[in-house]
């Protein structure tokens, strides 16, 4: 035996390719594939009048378009949380760094009825909201809030650590070269970041569209206002119309799936031309 298969931890590349594929056919491919062949015992005519249903459609636009800008808005604040975090120092730091890891640890359905409670007419924010004309709970906007709630440890967990490995030898060049604070972020540091931002926005994004536990509760669940995609799905199920209940899914994973292959693409495209600089 040769010191380099000695040394290795693992087996060699065929076995362990083995076992990858099986795994993630027993926990993947197998239970999507049975989701599609579920939901062909439709037909195709029926599978598009089911899809094309005006609740359907307002359920998917509401799902998506809601966890869409719930990750735009945590690409923002999440950047600011993670810059915060690497590059001051302040009291009560690692109690902060603590608090972002909450929504990991937090069972959805607690964060759902904690978020009712405080936006709700009566709650503590609500109470204060509702004068100004502002309604958060039973609204989607609501929803964008549960939704950022849940993503927000994403964005700021994936840009921690490149942000903390980021030579601050670069900004002190640029400064030298007479670059202004703004022109040393915008050149130096942000296109560094900017890969890191994508995957965060990207799983931030994949986690709020399937997310059900935060959202049933604030969302109010008003059919063609604040109605979500997978609170329709479990409705078919109730039902047992789990044709049906599997045909919105199926609707919802190829959308996934395009909208997280246009952000792979963009990412790859943002580290081929931070590799070309």
């Amino acid at each position: 035996m040769s010191r380099a298969a000695a040394r290795r931890v693992l087996p060699g590349f065929g076995l362990t390719l083995g076992y990858t594929v099986l795994y993630l056919s027993l926990v993947v491919l197998i239970p999507l594939s049975a989701t599609f062949l579920r939901s062909t015992e439709l037909g195709l005519l029926r599978f598009w009048e089911v899809v094309t249903a005006p609740r359907v459609l307002a359920s998917l636009q509401l799902s998506f378009g809601a966890s869409l800008v719930a990750a735009l808005v945590n690409a923002v604040f999440g950047f600011i949380v993670a810059w915060v975090l690497v590059r001051h120092e302040f009291p009560g730091r690692k109690l902060v760094d603590a608090l972002v890891d909450l929504p990991f640890a937090l069972p959805t359905a607690v964060a759902g009825i904690a978020l009712t409670a405080l936006y709700a007419p009566t709650g503590w924010l609500g109470t204060w909201l509702e004068p100004l004309g502002i309604k958060v709970a039973f609204t989607p906007l609501g929803i964008v809030v549960a939704l950022a709630f849940i993503g927000l440890p994403f964005v700021v967990r994936t840009l921690q650590p490149v942000l903390a490995e980021l030579d601050r030898e670069l900004e002190h060049a640029a400064h030298g070269l007479g670059a202004t604070g703004w022109d040393s972020f915008r050149l130096v540091v942000f296109p560094t970041l900017w890969p890191a931002l994508l995957t965060g926005c990207a799983l931030a994004f994949s986690r709020s569209v399937g997310e059900y536990g935060s959202v049933i509760f604030i969302a109010g669940n008003i059919p063609m206002v604040s109605e979500i995609a997978p609170l329709m799905i479990m409705t078919r199920l109730e039902q047992y119309e789990y044709a049906e209940a599997t045909a919105i899914a199926v609707v919802m994973l190829l959308l996934s799936f395009g909208m997280m292959l246009g952000i792979n693409a963009l990412q790859l495209w943002a580290q081929r031309r931070q590799g070309a600089r």
